[in-house]
């Protein structure tokens, strides 16, 4: 059966992000995009990560510019805007599509797991990936990162051994 942990995604420096290494830890997958409205959503991530990385949380933002094309940048304009705006230190992929037939594995496999309505429709979708590689719970875009309901979920995906 596949898992989350069977996906590599392109990174934004030009590797690989070999979800493969996180094994057994939670991972929480973001499609992101830099002149967007939840953008400012980076520092709530950022806030997330730097708090639950301790307790093997992962956070992995991929940039997209599918919707509204809001994340037009280059891998370097991407990833400027995010240390210099955000801070943004955890992993992020490079600029993919995440909805539709040319949409990375990985998210055509989160539509599966998840269902039709989990499917991305704007940026800033928050899949939550459990210990077992399964897809946990998911949240919109207007879901804070910061929110009681994302961190609820991520301390029960942390327990969950």
């Amino acid at each position: 059966m596949t898992t989350a942990y069977d996906f590599t995604l392109p990174a934004l420096d030009g590797g690989t992000i070999d979800l493969g290494t996180l094994r057994g830890k939670p991972v929480l997958i973001v499609n992101t995009a830099s002149k967007c409205g939840f953008t400012p959503q980076f520092e709530g991530l950022q806030a997330l990560w730097s708090f639950y990385r301790g307790n093997d949380l992962t956070i992995v933002g991929v940039p997209s510019n599918d919707f509204g094309n809001q994340e037009p940048g280059t891998a370097e304009q991407i990833a400027t805007f995010c240390s210099r705006n955000y801070n943004v230190t955890f992993p992020m992929a490079a600029r993919s599509h995440v909805k539709g037939d040319g949409s990375l594995p990985l998210f055509q496999w989160i539509a599966q797991e998840g269902g039709f309505l989990s499917r991305p429709r704007w940026n800033f979708y928050k899949y939550l990936i459990g210990r077992d590689g399964h897809l946990a719970d998911w949240f919109v875009s207007t879901t804070s990162p910061e929110s009681r309901r994302v961190r609820l979920a991520i301390e029960r995906t942390i327990l969950d051994h």
